[in-house]
């Protein structure tokens, strides 16, 4: 039985005009496209007032057995959704370098400062695939209550209230 799937989902991004003095123009992902190979990355693929559309890239989206939990949690939401992390996202160019289910993984990204998560809708095709894979790998994990540490030894004496030693008595 296959304990990862990989699909290749291509990366829309959008470049909108700003008012920012510093900035002539921001970037967003706006979709990903499953099934795209062999597509011409930066391709301009549609524009409007202040706002011009390219297919950026092609990256894997990857789903471990490990972090079906993530993909329930995101599954669960209204909305489930692609998470796109974008590398120097205020560049000319900024590089898509992760599309994940996960909005665990996506977390684990957005902390950085060269680095930004976007969120999209995750196409039909997509949804059923990690729905399915969730099915086939999903296994609870037992809660453990952790035990906690005796910071003194039985011979110490010591205040119930404070937990510090009482040198008399």
């Amino acid at each position: 039985m296959k304990t990862t799937e990989i699909v290749k989902v291509g990366v829309v991004l959008e470049r909108q005009s700003t008012e920012n003095p510093w900035l002539d123009y921001t970037w967003k992902c706006v979709a990903v496209m499953p099934g795209t190979t062999g597509f011409q990355s930066w391709k301009k693929i549609g524009s409007g007032p202040g706002w011009v559309r390219f297919f950026a890239t092609t990256l894997e989206l990857q789903l471990h057995k490990g972090e079906t939990e993530g993909y329930r949690v995101n599954l669960s939401q209204p909305n489930p959704s692609i998470y796109v992390v974008l590398h120097n996202p205020t560049d000319e160019f900024p590089k898509p370098v992760l599309a994940t289910a996960c909005p665990f993984e996506a977390e684990d990204s957005d902390v950085s400062g060269d680095e930004r998560v976007d969120r999209v809708p995750m196409p039909v095709e997509i949804l059923a695939l990690v729905g399915h894979f969730v099915n086939q790998h999903h296994r609870e994990q037992p809660f453990k209550k952790r035990k906690r540490k005796k910071y003194f030894s039985a011979d110490t004496k010591s205040s119930p209230a404070t937990g510090r030693r009482s040198d008399h008595g």
